[in-house]
């Protein structure tokens, strides 16, 4: 029997180690989560509007924003993954910056949207990127984002095998994501669910949920998104 190594590494080690692949990794596996969020969002969105990727790693998240005339901002706690990024040119600032650690490095009310891809099914605990990208977005900016969808029977964690490794990752429910996007100013405006492959072309197909919020008004205080730059 193979031996597993790295097992539940840390996260910013673990994608060091697959940046140079994940793209060919995540097209082999059929990964379409970027279209689902874009397809939710792209109503709500414009050209020259800007746009903060959450866990940006390669850009496959933003990339079709970019490709619609949005200005990409990006922050991941992977250097390795954001030099993939830098070299397709398509941000305008790339920061690196730990997703768990508040605050992140963007003024308040700076960036007109958010996207979160394939990232917050490796965090059990959302508070902090909600409470962020709410603090971050302009009045009526919209938030696209992905997590694994858990219903009643199920437990929030499950592992994900991997050729030399296992990973843990995290479930969230409808009820439970409804609550975060109401605590953090947040009111929903679409969802989707959808299925990917499993990693390793065996395991069972992972179910997910897209869902695509509008941030409320501050104070009554005129909304509307703009264009500046974050900090």
């Amino acid at each position: 029997m193979r031996e597993r190594k790295n097992a539940d590494a840390p996260l910013a080690e673990r994608c060091g180690r697959m940046a140079s692949e994940y793209d060919r990794g995540k097209d082999a596996q059929g990964w379409r989560g970027p279209e689902v969020v874009f397809g939710l969002l792209y109503e709500f969105v414009g050209p020259g509007e800007s746009v903060l990727d959450i866990g940006i790693g390669t850009g496959l998240g933003s990339a079709l924003f970019h490709k619609a005339g949005l200005r990409v901002h990006g922050m991941d706690m992977s250097p390795e993954m954001l030099k993939v990024c830098e070299k397709k040119r398509m941000t305008e600032a790339l920061k690196l910056h730990d997703l768990t650690t508040e605050p992140y490095p963007y003024a308040e009310a700076s960036l007109d949207h958010a996207v979160c891809v394939g990232v917050l099914n490796h965090f059990e605990d959302l508070g902090p990127v909600f409470r962020e990208t709410s603090r971050i977005l302009r009045d009526s900016g919209v938030f696209g984002f992905i997590v694994a969808d858990m219903r009643p029977d199920e437990t929030p964690s499950f592992h994900v095998e991997h050729a030399d490794s296992r990973v843990t990752m995290f479930r969230h429910g409808r009820s439970q994501i409804f609550d975060l996007m109401d605590r953090n100013a947040f009111e929903p405006l679409r969802e989707l669910e959808f299925s990917v492959a499993g990693h390793d072309g065996r395991s069972a197909p992972f179910r997910l949920r897209a869902y695509a919020a509008r941030r409320r008004m501050r104070g009554g205080q005129a909304g509307g998104t703009g264009t500046g730059e974050a900090r």
